[in-house]
């Protein structure tokens, strides 16, 4: 698995990858075409591989990679400052009337599926699971100020505080997280530990006992030594009996709910003129299956690729997924397959 550093991700705003211009849709490329990207810390990692391995066939393109959160990604994106915009979530109607306001129209390819974990410290060996009505009554705007103890969460555990942490609001994880277990987007208590830097999300937890919180699953497996991971049980037998881990198989399968989402890349209908930019998405979702597990994430099923790549080569403009409604517990298949 690739390992990136609280280091790389900061430097991510300012990384310059010298990458290729060869395959499907592109001219050689000119000497410093840029090809900019920005957005998801969850999607980095992926978009990262991408630009490395891409490296050895365009050495005279540069990729930039920037990390602002999925929020922040969008704003960017539909600013028209980027070609690519790196998501954890679907792009919001909100986002998509800002893009239309400016003349930036997308497409939306999700790349990767991957899972949330809830996690806590080691040393918390009272938490065996979770529900998913204890974890809304402990994250929901309610409980700010007022659910504070691990007593408060269920009886028998220990009468001590709670320390949360979490991403911040700019996050796709966080808007995923607050639709999947409270039921609305943003609705979450505020006095937790934030970042958009999901790593220092990681040394919170694993420096103390009493901590509590969730960021994506690639990063739990890079991190495992030094968290406990939190079985979530969503109550539906239908998703598998009982509590529910996440890993690969159960974020693939569908049965680690409501926690499992896919993950996209957004390309601006206007970077098309730059053939860097079409000849790296082509990579992009040629070397997607394959990279993105090597960097900890899961492959699509072989099916949800062909209707993205699908998607790309006709140049499909706009989101499916937001106009889809919620896309919690709801497979990629089945939505593109769908879609009009």
């Amino acid at each position: 698995m690739l390992k990136h550093t609280p280091i790389a991700i900061a430097a991510a705003a300012l990384l310059l990858l010298p990458v290729a211009c060869k395959g499907g849709g592109g001219a050689p490329a000119a000497e410093g075409a840029i090809v900019t990207v920005d957005g998801s810390s969850t999607v980095y990692p992926i978009t990262e591989a991408v630009a490395e391995a891409y490296r050895a066939k365009s050495p005279k393109t540069r990729v930039t990679i920037g990390v602002s959160g999925t929020g922040g990604g969008f704003k960017k994106f539909c600013g028209g400052e980027l070609s690519i915009a790196d998501a954890s979530r679907p792009i919001k109607p909100s986002e998509i009337e800002d893009c239309k306001a400016a003349g930036i129209e997308f497409i939306e390819l999700p790349v990767a599926y991957d899972g949330i974990a809830v996690v806590v410290n080691p040393k918390a060996t009272w938490v065996d699971h979770l529900t998913v009505a204890e974890l809304a009554r402990l994250w929901s705007p309610d409980a700010q100020g007022k659910i504070k103890r691990w007593s408060q969460i269920r009886e028998g555990w220990p009468d001590e505080e709670i320390h949360l942490f979490g991403p911040g609001v700019d996050s796709g994880t966080y808007d995923y997280f607050t639709k999947a277990i409270v039921g609305t987007e943003h609705a979450s208590r505020g006095d937790y530990t934030s970042s958009e830097d999901d790593n220092v999300v990681v040394q919170g937890i694993s420096t103390d006992r009493l901590a509590l919180g969730y960021f994506g699953f690639a990063y739990y497996e890079e991190n495992s030594e030094k968290l406990k991971l939190v079985p979530v049980d969503d109550a539906k037998a239908e998703d598998g009996a009982g509590p529910i881990a996440p890993s690969r198989e159960t974020v693939s399968n569908g049965t680690y709910q409501p926690l499992s989402r896919p993950i996209f890349i957004y390309v601006s209908s206007k970077a098309l003129t730059n053939p860097d930019v079409v000849a790296f998405v082509d990579f992009y979702l040629a070397e997607a299956a394959k990279l993105s597990a090597e960097v900890g994430y899961i492959a699509l099923p072989p099916d949800a690729y062909e209707l993205v790549v699908q998607r790309w080569k006709s140049r499909k403009t706009g989101s499916v997924f937001a106009s889809g409604g919620s896309t919690v517990g709801v497979t990629v298949q089945k939505l593109m397959a769908n879609e009009k």
